[in-house]
């Protein structure tokens, strides 16, 4: 299986678990990266730049090319999404007052254009905007970062 991560789950393993504390874990994240088994989106970096995890945005700086430019393809996808009205509800007003980055979209559409399942920490909720939800809708897998985890069958 092959991998869309959103932010959120980039950020829960900088912040949670450590390199020197999970090398083990480290060595096969790292493999799936390079791999090309483990990709993101450049408003996915964005929202790093925009973040406060040093040590992420340390590592997406050195990986920068994980975070793919959207191709055409995506772009299209990412209009399909917002063709579903309740889905345009998924750009929250005060982020973009603040001008805050939109990844969830381009997530999604980069891992429907490429076959791959999309990674992160929102959980299904009946009639949310999140991104199970518009995965689910669109028909493209998606897992949370201990589904991630155990997909790959990790254990520690």
């Amino acid at each position: 299986m092959s991998y869309v991560f959103d932010s959120s789950p980039l950020s829960a393993l900088f912040r949670n678990y450590y390199r020197r504390t999970f090398p083990t874990l480290w060595e096969r994240f790292d493999q799936l990266v390079a791999d090309n088994r483990l990709v993101s989106t450049r408003e996915v970096f964005r929202e790093i730049e925009d973040g406060p995890i040093e040590s992420l945005l340390e590592w997406a700086t050195e990986n920068r090319d994980l975070f793919a430019t959207p191709t055409a393809e995506e772009g299209a996808f990412v209009a399909k999404i917002y063709a579903v009205p309740r889905f345009q509800q998924n750009i929250e007003q005060k982020k973009l007052l603040r001008g805050g980055k939109v990844a969830d979209p381009f997530v999604i559409a980069r891992a429907a254009c490429e076959n791959r399942t999309v990674v992160t920490v929102e959980v299904m909720k009946p009639n949310a905007v999140k991104i199970p939800n518009i995965c689910a809708h669109f028909g493209v897998k998606c897992v949370s970062l201990p589904e991630f985890m155990e997909a790959e069958g990790w254990t520690f």
